[in-house]
């Protein structure tokens, strides 16, 4: 992964992060997150998204863990074309138990999640073909086969892709992606 993440950006760089080998370790930042609007009626567009720009067909997977501690403090992946539009998947901690979780936002944003056996690990996938993004997890270690979500996102719209970490109410957490893939076609 080390090379991988040679020449990805930053958005919204976290204050403490650290790269060794094959493994990306961030420490979120307090007050951090992505959402726009729906039900809670707030815009944030703060969360920590370590990515590279792509256009096309793609594949993406990151598998990490996370020191989940604070309501909503979530880890795993991003595709973001701009502050409108946008989708993250992965863990996210909610009333203090862990769950695979997805928003995808077109002008506002929609959530939803699903429990999980707080995992040692989680490995997300995302796959662009066309005007769709498939999002896919596996549980500590098992290849992320289980579908989560088909999302639309607009053909030739080229994005920021890569993983994301955030804490909306908390105070930060640490975690820790160690294989990150990206394979260009669908």
């Amino acid at each position: 992964m080390a090379g991988m993440i040679t020449g990805w950006r930053w958005f919204n760089e976290p204050t403490t992060w650290t790269a060794e080998g094959d493994t990306v370790t961030i420490t979120t930042d307090p007050d951090t997150d992505f959402w726009r609007t729906t039900h809670y009626g707030f815009v944030r567009d703060t969360g920590h998204i370590l990515g590279t720009e792509l256009d096309g067909d793609w594949t993406l997977t990151a598998t990490f863990r996370g020191d989940y501690r604070d309501q909503y403090d979530q880890a795993g992946i991003a595709i973001r074309a701009d502050e409108r539009n946008w989708i993250k998947s992965g863990i996210e901690l909610v009333d203090g138990h862990q769950q695979i979780s997805a928003v995808v936002t077109r002008e506002f944003s929609d959530w939803s999640v699903a429990p999980v056996p707080n995992p040692r690990s989680v490995t997300i996938k995302a796959e662009r073909t066309g005007d769709t993004v498939t999002i896919a997890y596996g549980l500590d270690g098992a290849e992320p086969t289980t579908l989560l979500r088909l999302a639309y996102l607009p053909p030739g719209t080229p994005v920021t892709a890569g993983v994301v970490a955030a804490s909306p109410t908390g105070k930060g957490f640490t975690t820790t992606f160690t294989d990150v893939n990206l394979t260009p076609g669908g």
